[in-house]
């Protein structure tokens, strides 16, 4: 059989088990990331609280994270996390180095991890540290190897095959738009930028920020599905503007 129709057995004993799906800033994923697999030191701790005397109110549950170990300068170590039970059911599967799949457990939980209104001065600064890094544009000097100009002048016998009246016609065509292929950003640099832009302004359309920040319009528009909502209508219609909770925090930001 060809290994295009190969077909591969799915380990399903873990399948049942019930696991938490968690979106983390993306500083905090570099720091985990840069931590051996096969290292044993804990990432972090999680704090569940229960309120006694609210049991079966839901808002009573908080979730908190506190982080093992944080080398990054201003990066904060307590995060609250906001918890979801309205989202499409979700499984999670794994793929061995032998090409071996297995379900690894079913979502239960999802969560959206966010820095604690007390460490987010310090987490607005270094966001700001990064979006300045992120807007400082490296220019480079090339030197040219040839330096006799060979390619910026017309070779002998090209002199007068082009008459004027070429030139006009050429003049005359219209001229086609090349698309602009754009190189995408780290996905943190980029959202350190939108919090900027809609620091300076609430609304923007996707054709603004594309000119702005020189994105792929689709690559936006999932930072976007993320960070903001679009308005429909009324006097914003066809524009962006932060989710309040973002939007809070960029407000507390500028005031600093």
């Amino acid at each position: 059989m060809d290994d295009e129709h190969k077909i591969t057995d799915l380990e399903t004993a873990r399948g049942d088990r019930s696991v938490w799906l968690m979106k983390c800033p993306v500083v905090v994923a570099k720091a985990w990331n840069s931590i051996p697999s096969d290292s044993q030191q804990n990432l972090a701790k999680v704090v569940v609280s229960l309120d006694p005397l609210r049991p079966e109110d839901p808002s009573s549950l908080q979730f908190s994270m506190e982080m093992a170990g944080s080398e990054t300068v201003n990066m904060p170590k307590s995060y609250a996390l906001n918890m979801y039970k309205d989202f499409v059911s979700m499984g999670i599967f794994s793929e061995a180095n032998q090409g071996g799949v297995a379900t690894e457990g079913r979502v239960e939980h999802k969560f959206d991890m966010q820095p604690n209104k007390k460490n987010m001065e310090e987490y607005s600064r270094m966001c700001r540290e990064r979006t300045n890094k992120s807007m400082i544009k490296n220019r480079q000097i090339q030197v040219i190897d040839n330096d006799r100009g060979l390619h910026m002048r017309p070779m002998p016998g090209m002199v007068g095959l082009i008459t004027s009246n070429s030139k006009e016609k050429r003049k005359a065509a219209p001229v086609k738009g090349q698309e602009v292929k754009r190189t995408r950003r780290d996905r943190g640099e980029l959202e350190d930028i939108m919090f900027k832009l809609f620091e300076r302004e609430p609304n923007w359309t996707l054709k603004q920020l594309v000119i702005e920040t020189d994105q792929p319009a689709q690559f936006l528009k999932e930072i976007l599905n993320e960070l903001c909502v679009y308005n429909k209508r009324g006097t914003n219609q066809g524009t962006y503007e932060l989710k309040p909770e973002y939007k809070k925090s960029v407000e507390e930001t500028g005031a600093d």
